[in-house]
């Protein structure tokens, strides 16, 4: 990728971010970029191109994170590594996660399909470390693991409305694991 369309793409993601994807038009990204808009086709052939490539980066970015938690830890740590993971990501492309979480909307066709489908597939990702807590005797035999994994995720994805970026995440995400694991410990009682 050129350095002219990388800063195209960091612009995007932070106007995209502060105003919205609607809210953003490409006179908008034009002047931030010191050029006039027809000059952007020499870049792009669409706005929608700059959002497919702003979420699908946060996508990877995300299950580049689950990928960095190691399969033999227990259960419950995964959780605790991917809760850490999630909140990284955020924190460090905090730009490119409020896209990811919140104008990915925008998306047509194909690429909303895909985008949905690769989201899909991190949310199963996150059900499954609940699952094998719940099977490993770690989490209380009647957990509900998709709420489980619904709570995880809403909490870590609303982050992009209050973390700054670059923010050290490490105590948060131990204070949210705390927090989250405390109700789902221990046995169920009949």
């Amino acid at each position: 990728m050129s350095a002219r369309r990388e800063e195209l793409t960091r612009i995007a993601a932070r106007l995209f971010a502060e105003r919205g994807y609607q809210g953003t038009s490409l006179a908008d990204l034009a002047t931030e970029l010191g050029m006039q808009k027809p000059s952007l086709y020499h870049h792009i052939a669409s706005k929608e191109d700059l959002l497919w490539e702003i979420a699908w980066e946060g996508a990877e970015a995300f299950h580049a994170g689950l990928d960095g938690v190691p399969a033999d830890a227990p259960a419950t740590e995964r959780i605790r590594r991917a809760l850490h993971a999630h909140l990284a990501a955020v924190s460090g492309q905090l730009d490119i996660a409020t896209v990811f979480v919140r104008e990915w909307r925008y998306l047509e066709g194909e690429r909303r399909e895909r985008f949905v489908a690769e989201r899909r597939r991190y949310e199963e990702r996150i059900r499954e470390l609940f699952r094998e807590g719940v099977e490993g005797s770690e989490l209380r035999t009647d957990l509900d693991v998709s709420t489980a994994a619904l709570l995880f995720l809403s909490a870590a994805n609303w982050a992009y409305t209050w973390l700054r970026p670059g923010s050290d995440t490490e105590q948060l995400a131990d204070r949210l694991y705390a927090a989250l694991l405390d109700g789902m410990r221990g046995y169920a009682t009949p």
